[in-house]
């Protein structure tokens, strides 16, 4: 396997979900507790970032440059292993500013980021300027892709199948958030080391699923050629579900404040509205459908976010 630093608090468990799957009169429900990862809030990025910091690391960076929106959960956790190891951090963000900050952009500040505000179509253009400028100003920055999402951030679910393996959950499906398409990616390549016969199923929470299945197809390829296999990955090979996008990226609708809501009074579970939301969503639709065989047994995914409920502008629609 690849250089690691070993920062994140692992194995997370796997729980049931008894009295939320009675309630929806479905299949057997598990949660895998990613939310529980332990970098400042935690969330499925510390996974990637174990494996990123290491490649930083023996670069010998010192700087730390992401980008996201302004209430990005990768952000916050790359702003939190920079602020743990003793690097500088830069996150290049779009979106409003909250005024004051809150949630995760509150978090930003306090873990000692230097702040770039940019318009989400001019991301890649300003990510170049602000790594050029701290080059030339000899802050040896490294550059971690928008939401972790390379092969080497993706080795990060590629060791989490492994560690599913060991807890011998053995769900029939995976179901949980997707959209930069690392955690799947990893999935897919660590379902095959492990022998996981089951099926992985990625709720899209921003894009159609043709462009999604694609870049996952393309990454998990080059994820498997990291660590030596030849395994290709086709997009038909890959199970993603649009049918949730709702308003788009980070509007809460109806569908995720229920999701949220019954999480929490249900399983005393807290859910994002962006991600963990919109995916619980389409798992709660899905079952009462009909989707799952009531025999089989479905894992949630976990991949955190819970610091974005704070955020003001949903407060006032969930309670």
């Amino acid at each position: 396997m690849k250089p690691r630093l070993l920062f994140a608090h692992l194995p997370t468990p796997v729980e049931a979900m008894p009295r939320l799957a009675a309630s929806l009169k479905g299949p057997k429900l598990l949660v895998k507790r990613d939310d529980q990862t332990g970098l400042a809030f935690g969330g499925n990025k510390t996974r990637k970032l174990e494996y990123l910091m290491a490649e930083a690391r023996d670069a010998g960076a010192e700087t730390l440059i992401s980008a996201g929106a302004v209430q990005s959960n990768h952000c916050r956790q790359t702003a939190a292993a920079a602020a743990r190891f003793g690097m500088g951090c830069i996150l290049v963000l779009f979106g409003e500013p909250p005024d004051p900050p809150d949630a995760n952009h509150l978090l930003h500040y306090l873990l000692g980021a230097e702040i770039v505000y940019t318009q989400r179509d001019e991301i890649e253009s300003t990510i170049d300027a602000v790594f050029e400028k701290a080059q030339s100003d000899g802050r040896k920055p490294y550059l971690i892709p928008y939401g972790g999402s390379n092969p080497t951030g993706a080795m990060g679910y590629v060791n989490a199948m492994l560690e599913l393996a060991e807890q011998k959950a053995e769900p029939d499906w995976i179901v949980f958030p997707s959209s930069s398409g690392g955690t799947q990616a990893g999935m897919l390549v660590g379902a095959r080391l492990s022998g996981y016969s089951g099926k992985i199923l990625g709720i899209s929470v921003d894009e159609p699923a043709e462009a999604l299945t694609n870049r996952v197809a393309e990454l998990a390829t080059q994820t498997a050629a990291f660590i030596d296999k030849d395994w290709g990955f086709e997009p038909r090979d890959i199970l993603v579900n649009d049918d949730y996008l709702g308003g788009g990226y980070a509007v809460m609708g109806e569908p995720e404040i229920e999701a949220i809501r019954l999480f929490a009074q249900m399983e005393a579970l807290l859910l994002d509205p962006v991600y963990t939301g919109r995916a619980a969503a389409g798992l709660i639709d899905l079952i009462r459908q009909g989707f799952f065989d009531p025999t089989e047994t479905v894992l949630f995914w976990h991949t955190g976010g819970g610091p974005a409920l704070f955020a003001s502008k949903y407060q006032g629609r969930l309670i």
